[in-house]
């Protein structure tokens, strides 16, 4: 995740690390920024970011009272989150 994140432009990478310092002050990001994705598990979120090759999304859980994991990210190609990018956030997410 590390190397896709780096390879992010600029004001992309600059977005992240907003959202990050926010998330880490303990405030709640929301729509258009973050995506709640509790129906798929709870305290799924969905950092949303766009650049000039597309659609990024960086799915991240947070465990109240102990830290913000960023699980995984990936450019969004379709309307839907795709089926194999939940599987494997929710693979990680039994790691946490």
């Amino acid at each position: 995740m590390k190397e896709f994140i780096f390879n992010l432009s600029d004001k992309t990478k600059k977005d992240v690390a907003d959202a990050l310092v926010l998330l880490e002050q303990g405030q709640s990001l929301a729509m258009p920024l973050s995506r709640n994705l509790a129906g798929i598990y709870p305290g799924l979120h969905e950092l949303r970011l766009k650049d000039q090759a597309g659609q990024v999304r960086i799915l991240y859980f947070i465990k109240k009272g102990d830290a913000i994991y960023f699980l995984h990210a990936f450019r969004k190609k379709t309307r839907e989150l795709p089926t194999k990018e939940i599987d494997l956030v929710l693979k990680r997410l039994k790691e946490v």
